[in-house]
């Protein structure tokens, strides 16, 4: 499975478990090099060959654990790959509102937090969010109030800020230093997914 097939994976196994959950990020390995390592345990060895295509595109989802960072902006600021690594996705659950409640929100930060998790017209979204490093971008966004498999949201850049973000971990330092991505600063940047403004 290529980039979009991963991220609907992702977004399949993300909504089988339900609502309320951490954000989570995912290296996409392609499944011939999975298959390739002579220490994979055979049980994981058989569960790949069952759902791959045979294709040199075909992608794993790989989660990733104890990674650094109190926050995901903040752990993907601070993730690097390995060249043996295609590509990245996060999944990760964000409050909306529509953008005229974002005109009473409040300066303070804490505050706008609680402001918006308690607007009578708020809504929460799940959003999965892809990339390859050779500048494919795949997203796919579920809303609770409409969660059914057939009113998921998929496009290239529906989320442009997390987008960049995750474009930003296959960056070099020095790229890095030279301002090259990023997810911006501002408290919505990785939300616009053009259906109205985020309250995380």
């Amino acid at each position: 499975m290529g980039l979009t097939q991963a991220v609907f994976e992702i977004e399949k196994s993300a909504s089988a478990l339900g609502w309320d959950r951490p954000s989570t990020v995912y290296a996409l390995v392609p499944t011939k090099d999975l298959l390739g390592l002579e220490e994979l345990p055979d049980d994981m060895r058989a569960h790949l060959k069952s759902g791959w295509d045979g294709t040199d595109t075909s992608l794993t989802a790989v989660i990733q654990e104890d990674l650094p960072g109190s926050d995901l902006e903040e752990t993907l600021a601070q993730l690097a790959w390995p060249e043996s690594v295609a590509g990245a996705a996060v999944c990760t659950e964000r409050v909306m509102v529509p953008p005229e409640a974002q005109e009473g929100a409040p300066e303070d930060p804490e505050e706008a937090i609680e402001y918006f998790a308690n607007h009578p017209d708020r809504d929460e979204i799940r959003i999965v969010a892809g990339v390859l490093r050779t500048g494919e971008a795949w997203c796919a966004i579920r809303a609770r109030s409409h969660d059914h498999d057939d009113e998921v949201a998929e496009g290239a850049n529906l989320v442009p800020g997390l987008v960049e973000a995750l474009f930003t971990t296959f960056l070099s330092a020095d790229e890095r230093a030279a301002g090259g991505g990023g997810c911006g600063s501002g408290g919505c940047g990785n939300c616009d997914c053009g259906s109205g403004g985020c309250g995380a």
